[in-house]
């Protein structure tokens, strides 16, 4: 008997066990006697309630005594909504914070909207209170001399809380500031120019509002480092010449192969007009001896004919320039 009793006792003590542990895991108890004297204002069935929405009691109370004590008033219900959305309330409540004492405006709504967008919202804030600096990658470009320039340049940045939400990023002010560099380094006349005064490049840079848009505000750009690279113009001009001659070297071998091309042509045009010729010539003996034999050329006609070729012959010897230098010789 005696034993029975003891194991009856036994069970009884581990089921009231597990029945204490059951009741303060739904009703925390100890979560609601410190958020009462915290001066939070949660009750026991909402705590429960949470437990059965499977949000953490201790989160929201956490970030509801952190919120008192800085001074904010934060609902249980806007929590509870936020972490069932899939944001990170204790980042909210400390970017609530630290904006707070910033005297930074930052609403609950726009704290949540930037953090389920995505963004750390609290180092947003941070970035508000402390600049950030943002070196850009070296950036060429070209004045209008023809000589280039490599500029890197060091930005300062601040966090737009109201532009978070769907405003752009780094990677956006650093294309925009890179583009400015190399529109400012174009403009000007001389390399000199820019070398001698650096900063002009920050003026202009910072005329054009590269961060409207972008979730920050630019304070700054100061150029770090300019350093002089290649002659670009030099290198165009004597590719163009290059060009230019390789133009000109094709023009001529094209003239030079229609001279070819004439010249042939005209030798054997030549050719055949001698061909003719010697036809012709050839036909000459038989149409005089056809003259002889039909009566038409007599002899002494053939000797007149005769003395006019050999008296031809004697004049062209004459008139040839060789002739006479001969002549003189001897």
């Amino acid at each position: 008997m005696e034993e029975n009793n003891l194991i009856f006792f036994a069970v009884v003590i581990v089921g009231a066990l597990f029945l204490l542990w059951i009741i303060f895991y739904f009703i925390p108890v100890g979560l609601w006697f410190r958020a009462l004297v915290s001066d939070v204002k949660v009750s026991l069935i909402q705590l429960v309630l949470m437990r059965w929405r499977k949000v953490p009691p201790a989160v929201i109370v956490e970030a509801m005594i952190i919120g008192k004590k800085a001074g904010l008033l934060l609902k249980a219900d806007l929590l509870e909504a936020h972490y069932l959305a899939g944001g990170h309330v204790q980042q909210v409540v400390n970017a609530l914070v630290s904006a707070s004492k910033a005297n930074i405006d930052l609403t609950f709504q726009i704290a949540t909207a930037v953090d389920l967008a995505g963004r750390d919202v609290f180092q947003a804030v941070q970035m508000s209170v402390n600049p950030k600096v943002i070196d850009t990658p070296p950036v060429a470009a070209m004045a209008k001399d023809g000589i280039q320039l490599v500029a890197k340049a060091r930005v300062t940045v601040r966090a737009n809380i109201r532009q978070l939400v769907g405003g752009a990023g780094e990677e956006t002010v650093l294309a925009r500031v890179g583009e400015g560099i190399v529109s400012s380094i174009g403009s000007a006349l001389s390399h000199k120019q820019v070398l001698e005064n650096p900063d002009s490049i920050s003026k202009v840079v910072l005329e054009k509002g590269l961060d409207s848009g972008t979730a920050f505000e630019i304070l700054s750009i100061d150029i770090a480092d300019i350093d002089v690279g290649k002659n670009i113009g030099a290198e165009l001009q004597t590719d163009q010449a290059d060009a230019d001659l390789k133009i000109a070297q094709a023009k001529a071998e094209e003239r030079r192969a229609m001279a070819v091309a004439t010249e042939q042509e005209m030798r054997a045009l030549a050719q055949e007009m001698r061909a003719r010729v010697i036809e012709a010539e050839a036909d000459v003996p038989r149409a005089m001896a056809e003259a002889f034999r039909n009566g038409n050329l007599g002899i002494m006609d053939y000797y007149r004919m005769k003395n006019i070729e050999a008296d031809t012959l004697m004049r062209d010897s004459i008139a040839r320039p060789g002739n006479h230098k001969k002549d003189n010789q001897s």
